[in-house]
């Protein structure tokens, strides 16, 4: 016994930093330059809470039946719940980190396996789906995504067949798959494109937006022209839907210093977030914008954010 202490005794004078290392590497915050924090879904959604608020305010005729778009979507749990709730004809998550791709990829391969996340018109109807899932312990994740269905989804394809996810840089040199998208998602990721690429990649961003998103049928275009004094603007055709999430100030301020890059740009930025509005309508070309964030109740403190449908 006597031997043994001082054997643990001559291995903390060879290496007295081990300690320090070890509760440093414990207490070290995470570092996401992007905004690609690796459990960022857990902090902000949190597990008392059945969903994303964020998707109860969102409108089915946005997504079900349509090509869709999700801009920033790290893990992808909004992404794979749009999918299965709304019963898109697809819909793809893009982030800058492989990382998170990798597991946005994961995730959807968990669900899919465990039958968790499985469309309704997939399972039997013989089968005895609940006592299935109740033999397995679910992961916070596959409950949250269990619970985001209001009603059956009428698709028949596999989650695989709707969802995929892609890496890229969204603002640089990302090249869609898809020449127009229905409906483009882009929630609380403008300030990290505009700490990094300052207000000229966030005009870019909204550039390529509108430039991907469906135009408005062109009978439908004349039918606004000529008829819109009747209707008092209230029709907009069939234009696509841009559902933005734009972080306020402060939260630019409280992570300016994430990199030397993101200190120069916040020096420098002219177009304040209560502003993009504005540059949507005005300068890019949006018709029409709608708050949703009335609609949004059950965020996390720190998380109430205002949420904008725009409309080409």
């Amino acid at each position: 016994m006597v031997e043994e202490n001082k054997n643990k005794e001559k291995k903390t004078r060879e290496n007295p930093c081990t300690t320090k290392q070890s509760s440093k590497k414990r207490n070290r915050k995470e570092v996401a330059i992007f905004g690609n924090y690796r459990n960022y879904y857990g902090y902000r959604v949190g597990q008392d809470l059945e969903e994303d608020p964020r998707i109860k305010m969102l409108n089915r005729e946005w997504f079900e039946g349509k090509k869709c778009l999700d801009i920033g979507c790290n893990s992808g749990l909004i992404t794979i719940a749009i999918a299965k709730k709304f019963c898109c004809q697809s819909i793809l998550g893009v982030d800058i980190d492989g990382d998170r791709i990798e597991d946005a990829r994961w995730t959807l391969r968990k669900v899919v396996k465990t039958n968790a996340i499985k469309l309704p018109s997939m399972t039997p109807k013989s089968a005895d789906v609940n006592g299935l899932q109740n033999q397995t312990t679910k992961s916070p994740t596959e409950m949250t995504l269990e619970k985001s269905i209001d009603t059956p989804c009428l698709q028949g394809e596999d989650l695989f067949d709707i969802v995929s996810f892609q890496k890229g840089n969204f603002v640089q040199n990302w090249r869609p798959p898809e020449d127009n998208y229905d409906t483009i998602l882009c929630l609380s990721v403008t300030k990290w494109i505009h700490l990094n690429w300052g207000d000229e990649g966030l005009i870019t961003l909204f550039w390529k937006v509108w430039k991907l998103l469906q135009p408005v049928e062109f009978i439908d275009f004349l039918f606004i022209c000529f008829f819109m004094t009747y209707l008092n603007y209230a029709y907009f055709g069939q234009g696509g839907v841009f559902v933005l999430e734009p972080q306020p100030w402060s939260s630019y301020q409280n992570n300016r210093l994430v990199s030397e890059t993101a200190a120069a740009n916040y020096k420098t930025i002219q177009i304040p977030p209560q502003d993009f509005q504005d540059i949507l309508l005005d300068k890019i070309g949006f018709r029409k914008v709608e708050n949703l964030t009335s609609r949004l109740s059950g965020s996390k403190s720190g998380f109430n954010r205002p949420i904008l449908a725009f409309w080409k």
